[in-house]
C-alpha cells in the first residue's frame, strides 16, 4: 500500500529551534518520494478533522514531533483509526521514544519512520483520560506542574524544579485497591507505568513492556529524604517486581507490582501528572490498561541505530 506520511511539529516542545525540521523533512522525502504533509499541532488538543482527512487523503502515517504531552494527544485521537504513529522526540523528557528505542537525532528518527516496522503498543485509562506511557501522583507530579509554568524548557529547568520540590516534598495518605485487597500507605509519589521510562534514561518502572498487556506500579513510600535517595537510586539500576503480601507490605520502602487495573483513593488530593503534563487531580482514580492501544513505528528487532 503506498504511503503518505503526515506530520505534526509542536512548536514549543522541548528547547531545540523547531525551524530546522521541515527542512530536514522536505530534504529527505526528495529522497524516498513518498508523499507528506506537515502541520503544526494544535494548542487546544482537539484533532476532530483528523479522521476525515485520513480517509479522504489516504494517510498512512502520522508522526509526531514534539513530546510525550503531544504524542498523548495524537495516539488518543488517532485511536480507532488505521494509521501507524511514529515519533520524531523534540520534548524534554521524550520518555516514550526512549522506551521504543527511537533516536533523538532527527536524521536517524527519520531512518526509523521510512523504515516503516510497527510494533502494537499498550496504553491506559486513569479516569477516563487517555495515557500512552506514565502517570504520576504526588512529588514527580508536582514537579510537572511547576515545570510547566516556567518560561525555559529542557532538562536543566527540570532538573532545578525536581530539587526545589525534594527539599519541600511530603508524603500523602492513599489507599491502592488491587484484585481486591486494600493498601494503606503514605508515600511521596506513585507511579502507574506502561514503560520503563519518565524520559531522559531516568527508569523508575525498569520491568515495565510497552506490550505485556500489564501496568507497572511504583510507590515510594514514608522515609527520611537521605533514605528516599538511596532507594530510588537502587529501584532505577534493579528493581523487581514482587507480588503485595499484608505482612510484609509495610517493612518495604518501595514497592513495584503489576496489574490490569486499580483504584487508587486519594484523600489529600495529591498532584497528577499523565504524560509529563500537568492535570486536574482527584480524591479516587480508576485505572485499567488498554491493551493492542496503537501501532508505533519504531526500530525493528535487528535494526541498531545508536
Amino acid at each position: 500500500m503506498p504511503r503518505k506520511i503526515l506530520y505534526f511539529i509542536n512548536p514549543i516542545s522541548g528547547t531545540r529551534k523547531k525551524t530546522m525540521v521541515p527542512e530536514i523533512i522536505q530534504k529527505r522525502h526528495g529522497v524516498n518520494h513518498i508523499p507528506f504533509e506537515i502541520l503544526a499541532t494544535e494548542a487546544s488538543g482537539e484533532y476532530d478533522f483528523l479522521k476525515k482527512k485520513i480517509r479522504e487523503e489516504g494517510v498512512t502515517d502520522v508522526v509526531v514531533c514534539g513530546g510525550d504531552g503531544t504524542v498523548n494527544q495524537l495516539a488518543n485521537a488517532l485511536r480507532g483509526n488505521p494509521v501507524n504513529i511514529g515519533i520524531i522526540p523534540l520534548g524534554s523528557g521524550n520518555g516514550l521514544a526512549l522506551a521504543a528505542k527511537i533516536p533523538r537525532n532527527i536524521e536517524k528518527a527519520l531512518d526509523v519512520i521510512f523504515a516503516g516496522d510497527t510494533t502494537t503498543i499498550d496504553s491506559f485509562y486513569i479516569n477516563g483520560r487517555f495515557s500512552c506511557m506514565l502517570c504520576g501522583l504526588g512529588f514527580d507530579a508536582q514537579v510537572a506542574h511547576d515545570f510547566a509554568g516556567q518560561k525555559k524548557r529542557g532538562l536543566l529547568t527540570y532538573v532545578k524544579q525536581s530539587v526545589k520540590n525534594f527539599f519541600r516534598a511530603k508524603p500523602y495518605p492513599f489507599t491502592l485497591v488491587v484484585n481486591g485487597q486494600e493498601l494503606r500507605t503514605e508515600a511521596f509519589f506513585i507511579s502507574i507505568a506502561n514503560s520503563n521510562q519518565f524520559g531522559n534514561q531516568f527508569t523508575i518502572a525498569p520491568r515495565a513492556s510497552l506490550h505485556d498487556g500489564l501496568l507497572d506500579i511504583v510507590v515510594v513510600n514514608k522515609m527520611s529524604k537521605l533514605r528516599m535517595i538511596w532507594v530510588v537510586l537502587k529501584q532505577i539500576r534493579n528493581g523487581q517486581i514482587r507480588q503485595y503480601e499484608d505482612k510484609k507490605y509495610h517493612r518495604n520502602d518501595i514497592h513495584y507490582f503489576q496489574t490490569r487495573e486499580l483504584i487508587i483513593l486519594n484523600p489529600r488530593q495529591a498532584p497528577l501528572h499523565i504524560d509529563g503534563d500537568p492535570v486536574d487531580t482527584a480524591e479516587r482514580f480508576e485505572i485499567s490498561i488498554i491493551p493492542n492501544a496503537f501501532k508505533l513505528i519504531m526500530p525493528g528487532i535487528n535494526e541498531i541505530i545508536p
